[in-house]
């Protein structure tokens, strides 16, 4: 694990200063955090559904995620203020290096006809989103025990001022963008 960390001291800052031509090393970016977000619909008519959400989302980080309520009352949903609509992690320090090297290592080469992660995700910020279809990517899930294939969002919040820097950033960490 400490290991992705070691790489960016060593390895990533020094290329990234480079490139860029910082001044001062507290302009080279960095990874901030990483938010993992579950979005359960479903949950408004099964609450158990919530439970598994949870479990699942636990495995995967390490971490216990926080659940998200609605804020507002919408009829045509089905919807109260006040139920819970999904769960959320944010990752930071060890356990945010550490997610990131199985993510990029270990479950985003399990994925269907993978070819790479979309270069155009970033919100012209620095900050990079993307979509994962099922949670049986994760080595952590076992197979039997999931009641339904459940998608999640992943957020990478960096310190970089621009797509360009992030970009470098994160495929330097070892993300696999598509050519």
């Amino acid at each position: 694990m400490a290991r992705l960390k070691d790489t960016y001291v060593k390895e990533v800052a020094p290329a990234l200063m480079k490139k860029f031509e910082y001044k001062s090393v507290m302009q080279i970016p960095k990874l901030e955090k990483i938010v993992i977000n579950v979005g359960c619909g479903e949950a408004r008519d099964n609450p158990k559904v919530v439970d598994a959400i949870v479990s699942d989302v636990m495995q995967i980080t390490g971490q216990k995620p926080v659940l998200c309520k609605a804020k507002k009352s919408v009829a045509n949903f089905k919807l109260r203020e006040g139920m819970t609509i999904g769960v959320k992690v944010t990752l930071r320090g060890e356990r945010m290096y550490e997610f990131l090297d199985r993510f990029f290592n270990l479950a985003l080469p399990r994925v269907r006809d993978f070819r790479g992660i979309n270069p155009n995700s970033f919100d012209g910020r620095g900050n990079y989103s993307m979509g994962i279809k099922e949670q049986l990517i994760f080595p952590e899930i076992d197979y039997d025990k999931i009641d339904k294939v459940r998608g999640m969002d992943i957020c990478f919040v960096t310190t970089a001022n621009t797509d360009e820097e992030a970009r470098e950033l994160l495929s330097l960490m070892g993300a696999p963008f598509s050519k």
